[in-house]
């Protein structure tokens, strides 16, 4: 194999990213909260530029769901790897599942873990372009049962604004400076040189659902990788760690909605 088709030793898989939990950690933590919550990051196995791993959007999910679990007694769960990325199929390396195959893939989750006793599910999503996660939320929701989606964009921006990121959300749509930053806080030995120099902004994007990212970027970049730093990703996940409470609170309350209870004053 010539030395053009090596994969760089310098850029190995990244170690230390699944759960470590015995049945008997799992058993202790829920016997001590009065509703056990687990966590699944969801991400993507998806171009992300010349410098980012096609693992980007799992990594910065993991991430989140680490933060979290370091925080909260919940149970973190490995991550769903790939996902909806078929607006970079243009790219080499990206993998992509049907809407329908990710749907039935965490109702089956869901449903597993409510056999063991597991009754609220978060998903903690790494992707924007995974918007069928959207549809499991509020279905499972109307069914009466427990689970939530997060960040949602309201919690992304606080973090924005508390770490300093110049970027606005809509500028920074992918392999940009929250995600640059990210990984530099996390995984800085991922990142290949170049993030500095591969700026490039796109915020009209209306046609992205129906001809993909390419017409839209050469690079595969959109965003201001240049701007990122660690510091910026480590206050970035501090941000939605505190957020996350306002979840916790949710999912934790006592009274149990129906789904065909009809709201007041209608």
């Amino acid at each position: 194999m010539g030395g053009s088709q090596k994969r760089s030793a310098a850029y190995g898989p990244v170690h230390g990213l699944l759960p470590a939990d015995t049945t008997e950690d799992v058993r202790t933590r829920g016997a001590d909260v009065s509703r056990q919550i687990a966590v699944l990051p969801v991400g993507s196995f998806e171009q992300h530029g010349p410098y980012l791993p096609l693992a980007t959007d799992t990594l910065v999910a993991c991430a989140i769901a680490q933060e979290i679990a370091d925080a909260y007694p919940v149970h973190l769960l490995p991550p769903v790897t790939i996902s909806c990325s078929h607006e970079h199929a243009a790219w080499p390396g990206t993998v992509s599942l049907s809407s329908v195959t990710l749907h039935a893939v965490i109702r089956d989750i869901a449903d597993s873990l409510r056999r063991s006793g597991v009754d609220t599910l978060v998903l903690v999503n790494g992707h924007g372009g995974n918007y069928v996660l959207g549809n499991v939320v509020q279905e499972a929701s109307a069914r009466g049962e427990r689970m939530a989606l997060y960040p949602a964009a309201e919690d992304w921006e606080t973090a924005r604004t508390r770490s300093g990121v110049v970027t606005s959300l809509l500028t920074d749509m992918h392999a940009g400076e929250i995600e640059a930053s990210i990984l530099l806080h996390t995984h800085p030995e991922l990142l290949r040189p170049g993030y500095e120099t591969s700026d490039h902004t796109a915020d009209d994007r209306r046609h992205l659902l129906t001809m993909g990212m390419a017409p839209y970027t050469d690079s595969g970049v959109i965003g201001r990788p240049s701007l990122a730093s660690a510091e910026k990703g480590k206050e970035l996940l501090a941000a939605l760690t505190d957020s996350f409470s306002a979840y916790i609170s949710l999912l934790t309350e006592d009274n149990e909605p129906s789904p065909f209870s009809t709201p007041s004053g209608v």
